[in-house]
């Protein structure tokens, strides 16, 4: 017994080659599923899908798990979550190219107040034409899918959120973390820290090469609950926009050879 949960938990291999290319977290694939018998096979055949991870059977078969890309769900399958992960074996995806992708994460809590101003960030992001290869995601404080998101092949990630830093209520302020030496990780599935959850994603595997983080000094935590002050109201469309000029340079910086290699574990 205790040899089948070994195997259950084992991690797959990194990546496996699909018709010449090598496919892995991140990569981004076209779902042909063959039997064609059930409804989701039916449903899903020919739509882009992302894959979260590659996994080996005990009979040495490889397969993929795939979340859709155009599945708003779509950071519950990258938890791990049935409904918005599917399987297929290597000769049911076809790979595709893989442009430079990057995240931005709103994080913070709408009850506290100003703490909500990552969320709110996003929300006008989203509201906005999309930028290819961006992806713009509200995590709130559901930290532990925010680890699992920054699995996938990702250049870069832009975390939005409220930091008291001692400056005047409504400054913005972009910083590059560094982390710690490595060390055991408190996992918080709904608290939201940048550091930790950047060291847990590492510790599951990979970071980004480049993290940025884009702050707003508050007036008051749960001062007014659902509400932000004025003075950080007044900076959420300066911050969108800086975050959209951070996004760019990412994507410029990452065309540079060598650049978009993953950060080390």
């Amino acid at each position: 017994m205790n040899e089948f949960w070994e195997q259950m938990e084992g991690r797959g291999p990194d990546e496996v080659v699909v018709a010449g290319v090598p496919v892995g977290p991140g990569s981004r694939v076209r779902l042909r599923p063959r039997s064609q018998a059930d409804v989701f096979d039916l449903v899903l055949d020919g739509r882009e899908a992302v894959v979260e991870s590659v996994e080996q059977d005990d009979e040495g078969a490889f397969h993929v798990a795939v979340t859709l890309d155009d599945d708003p769900g779509r950071d519950l399958g990258e938890a791990r979550l049935p409904g918005h992960r599917f399987f297929y074996s290597v000769e049911e995806i076809e790979p595709l190219g893989s442009p430079t992708r990057v995240l931005v994460a709103g994080i913070g809590n709408v009850f506290l107040g100003d703490d909500g101003f990552g969320v709110e960030v996003v929300r006008r992001l989203a509201e906005e034409p999309p930028i290819p290869g961006v992806d713009v995601v509200d995590f709130g404080i559901r930290g532990m899918d925010l680890a699992y998101a920054l699995q996938r092949d990702y250049a870069g990630v832009v975390f939005v959120d409220a930091a008291a830093r001692g400056q005047v209520p409504g400054t913005l302020t972009v910083l590059e973390p560094e982390l710690p030496d490595e060390s055991d990780t408190l996992v918080e599935t709904h608290g939201m820290d940048p550091v930790r959850v950047l060291r847990l994603a590492r510790q599951l595997g990979r970071l980004p090469t480049l993290v940025r983080v884009v702050c707003c000094e508050p007036t008051a935590v749960e001062e007014a609950p659902f509400e932000l002050s004025e003075p950080v109201r007044a900076m959420v469309g300066e911050a969108a926009s800086l975050v959209k000029s951070l996004v760019m340079e990412m994507i410029a910086e990452s065309t540079v050879p060598g650049s978009r290699d993953p950060a080390p574990r």
